[in-house]
């Protein structure tokens, strides 16, 4: 197998090297490039194609965030994975990474084996392997205006979706669902694709996103 390609992008050249040397030491993981400002990170993740992009959210010039819109936002043809690094789980910038089409966010105490975890969860397509932060984050800015309105779907969400969808916006992983629902994790998989079909969604972060901005979930319960 081919390893997951890596590029990192934070103004702190000690960030960078210790992030560098977490994920170097993993067989299956290479970085394969660093910036420390925006717009080089933008530069990099377009020639370089990586299969995930770690950027910090504050950096001078270009930020995270808008970077992240360059490179994952909506529009974007062929989006690159971006996973934003945050020093405050409810750092107020977060909510609008995940708005630009960042995969998830983690924190940077998080330690190797949760850095690890995520990079090679966002390869696999998930949201970030801390579904509890996320759901903080979502409720903390559940009632921040967004860009577009949250319509219903044309199809219907059946009830085994609903069922499904509500889980994702309480964090629980594809495994946990599937244990919750007494389903296989390739139903979790099968509903979650049919989801993200129908909500117009690109990712699990994004369903969650939706369940609370529809109040399919009351924030806090």
């Amino acid at each position: 197998m081919q390893p997951i390609r890596v590029v990192i992008a934070d103004d702190q050249a000690i960030i960078r090297t210790g992030l560098r040397i977490m994920l170097d030491l993993q067989p299956d993981i290479e970085v394969v490039g660093e910036a420390s400002d925006g717009s080089e990170a933008v530069r990099l993740a377009r020639d370089l194609r990586p299969d995930v992009c770690l950027f910090d959210i504050r950096m001078p010039g270009l930020d995270g965030l808008e970077a992240t819109r360059q490179l994952a936002g909506p529009g974007v043809a062929d989006p690159v994975v971006v996973v934003v690094i945050t020093t405050f789980d409810l750092d107020e910038y977060v909510y609008g990474a995940l708005r630009a089409g960042a995969r998830g966010f983690l924190l940077k105490d998080a330690g190797p084996e949760l850095l690890v975890q995520a990079v090679r969860s966002a390869a696999d397509g998930q949201a970030l392997i801390a579904p509890s932060v996320t759901v903080r984050l979502l409720r903390a800015f559940a009632d921040v205006p967004v860009g577009r309105p949250m319509t219903q779907p044309v199809v219907p969400v059946t009830a085994r979706e609903e069922d499904v969808l509500i889980a994702v916006a309480r964090g629980l992983t594809n495994v946990e669902i599937a244990d919750a629902l007494h389903i296989s994790l390739s139903t979790v998989k099968t509903h979650l694709a049919s989801l993200m079909g129908k909500l117009g969604v690109r990712n699990r972060v994004e369903i969650a996103m939706w369940a609370y901005e529809t109040h399919r979930i009351v924030p806090g319960a």
